[in-house]
């Protein structure tokens, strides 16, 4: 991958202005959109995702210390001490809980990390749901992967590290997808039985009359970490009656026939919740498959499906007790108005807040675009391309 001259000149200065120096390398990390697989893949389940053309860049240099110093534009100075890499109860839902994590994945394989400076700019908005604390987990792995590990670290080994820091030193039970569409790139379809395993997807979705946009509802996932806590939890709740881990072992049929003493035991909605996984997990293959044979129509209305099933089953639109403030919800309203029966949409990513994806046929895009940002604001519809690549270390500039 390579960076235009004035991209690596805008961090070169931005370095300099924070570290008093020049950085000796430059790196990137892709958001990532998921195409399909809601809330499928902490069950071990199956998932399309993809690395998008948003991404966070930074520049990097070695510091002489035993210190990891990361600069973000428009953010304080972070830094955290390599004397110190176990989880801090303080740090939990923070950025250095993520880089402190990171460099703990990497300690326990062996890496022997030295300190160093990280300035970095985003185009991955925070809260957004292209998943930037995935695409930062990603960024720091490649780095130190690169810097101190001669780059052994798979990219699927850098996605499970981003995995382990934001689970256990973040706080947040998520998943794999996010991290491993970010390192991995492209569009892919992972299936997380046991081993990830991942099959790359090439479709191009203007080839077929559509662009596929992100609506950024402006609201932030920051403070929902308790609600993507329930949905696992909930779900852990129907494994346990079965004596499993994730619902990936439990047979459906086996499910279906003790719906009655699970909603006793667990609730309606954890049962809701458990159908949804059974469907969107059938469903993932079968969108493969249809973007494979070119049935662009067939794939679409999977979309839709799968955007209802997460609406009705999942509940991951309006968390508990919202009334006021229902932005996801208005964004999907707002896209069946402007797409008069076309294309399709749905709540991405873990939902709540954030973002809505939407696939618009390209006659419709500017009426679109004009009506979910008269709602939301400028710039709230982003029209995204799919990136090849994952994290990288940047090869030089064009």
């Amino acid at each position: 991958m390579r960076l235009s001259t004035e991209r690596i000149q805008t961090l070169t200065r931005g370095f300099d202005a924070g570290f008093c120096g020049t950085p000796t390398d430059f790196f990137s990390a892709p958001g990532r959109t998921e195409i399909s697989g809601n809330h499928t893949d902490h069950q071990r389940g199956m998932v399309l995702a993809a690395a998008v053309d948003l991404d966070m860049q930074a520049a990097v240099r070695e510091n002489g210390t035993g210190k990891i110093r990361v600069l973000s534009k428009d953010y304080p100075m972070y830094e955290i001490s390599l004397n110190q890499l176990t989880p801090i109860a303080e740090e939990v839902n923070t950025t250095p809980a993520l880089i402190r994590g990171v460099a703990a994945g990497f300690a326990q394989r062996g890496c022997t990390i030295r300190g160093f400076d990280v300035y970095m700019e985003s185009a991955v908005l925070p809260g957004s749901g292209l998943s930037s604390s995935a695409a930062f987990e990603v960024l720091m792995g490649t780095i130190i992967n690169h810097l101190f590990f001669q780059g052994k670290a798979t990219p699927a080994e850098v996605a499970k590290i981003g995995q382990y820091a934001e689970n256990t030193f973040f706080g947040k039970p998520c998943g794999l997808m996010d991290q491993m569409a970010s390192a991995v790139g492209g569009m892919v379809c992972i299936d997380f039985a046991d081993d990830p395993v991942i099959t790359p997807v090439n479709f191009d979705f203007a080839a077929c009359g559509h662009m596929l946009c992100i609506i950024d509802t402006r609201a932030s996932h920051g403070e929902l970490t308790g609600e993507y806590a329930a949905i696992t939890d909930e779900l852990k709740a129907i494994c346990r009656y079965f004596g499993k881990e994730v619902l990936r072992e439990v047979a459906e049929e086996d499910f279906y026939r003790q719906i009655p003493q699970l909603r006793i035991q667990c609730g309606d909605r954890a049962v809701l919740r458990a159908i949804h996984f059974y469907e969107e997990n059938a469903r993932v293959p079968r969108q493969v498959a249809a973007l494979q044979a070119g049935d662009f129509e067939t794939f679409l209305a999977m979309v839709r499906e799968s955007g209802h099933s997460s609406y009705m089953q999942l509940q991951n639109v309006i968390s508990a007790g919202s009334v006021a403030c229902q932005e996801v919800a208005l964004a999907l309203a707002l896209c069946r108005r402007y797409l008069r029966g076309r294309g399709a949409y749905r709540v991405h990513g873990g939902g709540f807040a954030g973002t809505v994806q939407a696939f618009v046929p390209l006659d419709l895009l500017e009426s679109f675009r004009t009506g979910i940002e008269a709602v939301f604001g400028q710039d709230a519809c982003h029209t995204l391309t799919i990136r090849s690549d994952g994290g990288v270390l940047v090869e030089g500039i064009y």
